[in-house]
């Protein structure tokens, strides 16, 4: 939809008009007194005028121009709609001459959709070498280490996520040279059963960091979490935005046992409807990746003082603060998994989030905490 968006922008340019267009999501619709309120993505709601002049056009998700547009009704707007509302030239009182919409219910199937695709015919990991047209990333789950290839070809798009950006949509467009190794990436094609490779349609990759700590105050109007950090003992604010996603880990124990994780959760009675094909089978099982996409979502209200958790996030430009891609609550026993001394390690290994060396998951970072939200 910002294609679609960019192209009207430009095309108004183009006539030498003045681009006078709002895009943002429906917060209120007052159809009786002919009144949309637009709420932009970083800026306060605006009052839209409707007239019997506007033009109304729905769109499907993914649309980059208006060729196959569909005239719509008023009253067929809802609340959380994606719109983009052209204002009639020369007025002042935002009287729209046209919405474009994009109704919610159907970006929430696309997205769905994508999601369950990234999880079928995907894998991800974090990146350990890179040589000519092959990338081999390694992934992390509850039984070890395991090794995947992803194959690119001319054809294979890519996207980096920006920093400080928690946002799928608004990751960049990228080529194969910016990969480096330590990136964590997410990659979908045709993936051997096993989940062993694939054969790259897309890659979408960034540079994220893992931190863990302790909640001590949680502020549910600003939108804030405060924890003790691990390894530093010093304050981290962590932040949330309606993109960041919270989920809460089931009892470690129980998981491991085949027993206690919620509905779909690995253990729970069996292996998860849904999942991968070759998942759990020929010794590779799930990764944290696809547990957590199986764990129904969780509030800030959920989480308690003294509760530990685990947060990605993009590298951005304050080191006491991050903004949550993804927040992992009760994450005792996998904390306790990334700081055990690696069996015949003394001191050695590759040192993870807060400076804590030697650990038997490579530290927080070893953890390979989901950043990269499809959705």
């Amino acid at each position: 939809m910002n294609k679609l968006f960019a192209c009207a922008l430009l095309s108004a340019a183009a006539f030498g008009q003045t681009p006078k267009m709002v895009m943002g999501s429906i917060s209120g619709f007052k159809p009786e007194d002919l009144v949309v309120m637009v709420k932009p993505d970083n800026s306060d709601a605006v009052s839209v005028k409707l007239t019997p002049e506007t033009i109304f056009k729905r769109v499907a998700p993914g649309s980059n121009d208006l060729k196959n547009a569909a005239d719509m009704k008023m009253t067929d707007m809802a609340n959380g709609d994606r719109v983009l509302v052209s204002f009639k030239p020369g007025t002042t009182s935002f009287e729209a001459a046209r919405i474009v919409v994009m109704p919610a219910n159907d970006i929430t199937k696309r997205n769905e959709q994508d999601r369950l695709d990234w999880t079928k015919r995907g894998i991800s990991g974090v990146v350990t070498a890179k040589k000519d047209s092959v990338i081999t990333i390694k992934m992390r789950g509850l039984a070890g280490e395991t090794v995947a290839t992803v194959t690119v070809d001319p054809k294979t798009s890519y996207r980096r996520y920006k920093s400080d950006s928690v946002k799928f949509a608004d990751a960049q467009i990228s080529k194969l040279d910016e990969v480096s190794v330590g990136d964590q990436l997410r990659a979908r094609g045709v993936k051997a059963p096993d989940g062993s490779k694939v054969d790259a349609e897309e890659v979408v990759f960034g540079t994220f960091i893992t931190k863990a700590g302790t909640i001590t105050a949680i502020n549910t109007e600003t939108k804030e979490v405060t924890v003790t950090e691990i390894g530093t003992n010093k304050p981290l604010t962590v932040k949330f935005t309606g993109d960041s996603q919270i989920k809460k880990m089931p009892e470690m124990a129980g998981m491991m046992m085949g027993r206690g994780g919620p509905p779909g959760a690995p253990g729970a009675g069996g292996p998860p409807a849904g999942g991968p094909p070759g998942m759990g089978g020929g010794g590779r099982g799930p990764d944290l990746s696809q547990m957590l996409d199986r764990m129904p979502a969780a509030k800030l209200d959920d989480l308690k003082p003294g509760e530990k958790i685990v947060v990605s996030s993009t590298k951005g430009a304050k080191a006491d603060e991050v903004t949550a891609i993804m927040l992992l609550g009760n994450a005792d026993m996998l904390i306790q998994m990334a700081t055990r001394p690696a069996a015949g390690a003394a001191g050695g290994g590759r040192g993870g989030a807060g400076g804590a060396g030697g650990m038997g998951m490579g530290g927080l970072q070893g953890l390979d905490l989901p950043s990269m939200i499809m959705n």
